[in-house]
């Protein structure tokens, strides 16, 4: 069974498994190419799965912040490079969400299907009218905190950590707190402080492509709007799957996740 690894941009790319479609994996905060690790061991004797660690999330490496112009120019290489002649199946979560559909939306022939986990149409109007005042206060909150870290790190990293570290136990994430760290926090700055040029010029999503759609329920809040939901379930090729977890669904469910990922990449559902 193929595994190997590519550079690119000084990125490593891993490759595992065979199969004629090619899947490439997108974590978010506050993760790492870790994050897949069952679900690749779940599909990779199946499809061709592919994954990194983002730009400026490998706690290893020194700090990376990158814009969102890069980012898509980063993700344009790495698919160019992993499968030049075929589009890929974006298998995304969080952050990975949202710079995955910025992909998508710019190169649209070179997507083929996509996994959504957990972030839906979090930029539109429908979105933001679903949040109560409480609920963007809260997101509000969380993201806010994140960022002042980010800011923080380039010249009080352990204090910046510490922050980083508190917000992800406070919001249950189970990622090795080793793991973490304010660096990772980049994208939160470039959404309150447009920061590394903020994300202003990010597209509205709207992708045309078969979609799977995952997401928890048991959260205070969604990154999706019920119009999105009503959008999947009239749009052909596409569904939409709730489970009983939080925002982490591949971790806290993570049989249950990949049976329904594989199932449907399988036309089984």
């Amino acid at each position: 069974m193929t595994h190997t690894t590519l550079s690119v941009e000084g990125i490593d790319v891993l490759i595992e498994g065979d199969g004629p479609q090619t899947l490439l994996m997108l974590h978010g905060w506050p993760d790492t190419h870790r994050l897949w690790d069952a679900t690749v061991d779940a599909l990779k004797a199946r499809h061709r799965c592919v994954r990194l660690t983002l730009p400026g999330f490998d706690p290893a490496l020194a700090p990376r912040g990158t814009t969102l112009a890069q980012m898509t120019a980063t993700l344009q290489r790495v698919v160019d490079a992993v499968s030049p002649d075929a589009p890929v199946t974006l298998v995304l979560h969080d952050w990975g969400c949202i710079f995955g559909y910025e992909y998508a939306m710019q190169h649209p022939r070179r997507v083929a299907r996509i996994v959504g986990v957990d972030i839906g149409d979090h930029n539109s109007g429908a979105f933001l009218r679903s949040l109560g005042g409480k609920q963007k206060f809260q997101i509000f909150a969380y993201q806010f905190w994140l960022a002042i870290a980010w800011k923080l790190g380039g010249w009080w990293p352990a204090l910046a950590n510490r922050m980083t570290r508190w917000m992800a136990r406070a919001m249950r994430c189970r990622t090795d707190p080793a793991g973490i760290s304010w660096q990772m926090n980049y994208p939160y700055a470039m959404q309150w402080f447009r920061s590394l040029g903020g994300l202003g010029a990010a597209r509205r999503v709207a992708l045309d492509c078969p979609m799977l759609y995952v997401y928890g329920e048991r959260k205070p809040f969604m990154f999706h709007s019920g119009k999105w939901l009503e959008r999947l379930a009239t749009q052909p090729g596409c569904k939409a799957q709730a489970f009983s977890t939080g925002h982490w669904v591949m971790v806290q469910q993570p049989q249950a996740f990949n049976d329904c990922v594989a199932n449907w990449l399988d036309g089984k559902g």
